[in-house]
């Protein structure tokens, strides 16, 4: 099969590494790709937004099947029109990637079909939103309804702080177009975790779970990024939870996109914020998450192309289950120095060889290009994801920040903690 990936993050370089593998993979084109994947496939210069010469490009190349990696393109439409030319595409349609695209939609999806969520308001009028808050008290929750790069997201800890980020989103301040309405929910004082289910328009199958680090620093303070790092499978989802988030959230919404008429189809990024043994919908994403993609296939045993293609093609039933492995799997994302806010570019990164060298280890690349040396430099906020395998969360911890050591990049930097919720419990265990 001939295969088109479109992204160039590091979630892709992780999907494009396992797809390379697969027996029935005689070509993949990665568009726009990063030189991380210059290695697996080839890397064609077309934006993943570039929804029209993408298209003309699967056509031209008669691709057999097109794996959107991130979200944009997903939200802006791009199955549609490939499949209206014939192409198989793992991804939603436009009116089903709205799970993603419009957190108020979401919200009402679960509230008319009975999902278990955060209580909630949406707001375009400033004044409107300052009422609610003002009545719900803090700590809350703001949200811009579009997409933000994981950004979009304010818990306020007291009604003022959450009556500022409510103004800045409704003014077009923070988060331009996406913040013209936001969502305003109740504060859930939990756990979180991530839940991937895969889904081909009828049948759904659980995936794996992930937890992965939102904040900018060690023990989870300053503000919310497209991710820090992540571990997987999540260590607070017991057998009896697992059944839950399955029968309580993401069938319901399987059957709700169906009655809805927009069928889903792809991959179900379930954010679940567990309270007291209970789960509740935080979000959904409908693709793969990043970093939790990174460490889901390290551990995954089948092959990701047979699990992919069948989401494609409506035979997701013709798979019992998706195995993984029972190791653990943990990636520390590297950023540049400033990221979530303005960073550094253009510094030269190396010793990526060497922390490949230790055992266990994958480094996924993400904001890199190559300058005219062909070194290896930083162009993006995230820029790699430093992964391991280990038989614990914290040997796979320990392997990961022996690799992050051997990396030489003078501006990036990393949490030191990724994973450190798990470790406590595994060290009360043993204790």
């Amino acid at each position: 099969m001939k295969l088109l990936l479109i992204g160039s993050g590091g979630r892709e370089h992780a999907l494009a590494w396992k797809l390379s593998m697969s027996k029935n993979c005689s070509k993949l084109y990665c568009a726009p790709g990063n030189p991380g994947m210059e290695d697996l496939a080839e890397c064609v210069d077309i934006a993943a937004d570039d929804i029209e010469g993408l298209t003309d490009f699967a056509v031209d190349k008669k691709i057999d099947l097109v794996v959107v990696g991130p979200e944009t393109p997903l939200v802006m439409g791009v199955a549609d029109p490939m499949r209206a030319r014939g192409l198989k595409v793992f991804g939603p349609s436009k009116a089903a990637a709205r799970l993603e695209g419009s957190k108020g939609f979401t919200k009402d999806i679960c509230q008319k079909y009975n999902i278990p969520t955060a209580a909630f308001g949406r707001f375009t009028k400033v004044d409107e939103a300052v009422a609610f808050i003002e009545k719900t008290g803090a700590p809350i929750v703001i949200k811009a309804d579009g997409l933000a790069a994981g950004k979009g997201v304010v818990i306020a800890q007291s009604i003022e702080e959450a009556i500022v980020a409510a103004k800045d989103m409704l003014s077009g301040n923070a988060f331009g177009s996406a913040g013209a309405e936001i969502v305003v929910e109740e504060y859930l004082d939990g756990e979180e975790l991530s839940f991937f289910a895969l889904a081909d328009g009828k049948t759904v199958l659980p995936f794996t779970s992930a937890q992965d680090h939102k904040r900018v620093g060690d023990g989870d303070v300053g503000p919310n990024t497209g991710g820090m790092g992540a571990y997987s499978p999540a260590h607070l989802l017991t057998h009896d939870l697992h059944l839950k988030i399955m029968e309580q959230i993401i069938k319901p919404t399987m059957r709700a996109m169906e009655a809805e008429g927009c069928p889903f189809e792809g991959v179900l990024y379930a954010g679940v914020m567990v309270v007291k043994g209970d789960p509740y919908l935080i979000e959904y994403n409908t693709r793969f998450g990043d970093p939790e993609c990174q460490t889901m296939m390290l551990r995954l045993q089948d092959d990701l192309l047979e699990v992919l293609n069948a989401c494609a093609t409506g035979t997701l039933g013709d798979f019992s289950k998706i195995n993984f492995s029972d190791d653990i799997a943990l990636g520390v994302v590297m950023a540049a120095r400033g990221y979530p806010a303005s960073y550094a570019k253009g510094g030269v990164i190396g010793g990526l060889d060497k922390a490949q060298d230790v055992q266990g280890v994958k480094v996924f690349q993400a904001g890199t290009a190559k300058n005219d040396k062909a070194e290896i430099i930083s162009v993006g906020g995230r820029v790699l994801c430093v992964t391991a395998l280990g038989d614990s969360v914290l040997e796979a911890q320990q392997k990961a920040y022996e690799a992050v050591d051997k990396i030489d990049w003078d501006d990036g930097f990393c949490r030191r903690d990724i994973g450190y919720r798990a470790v406590k419990v595994e060290k009360a265990k043993v204790a």
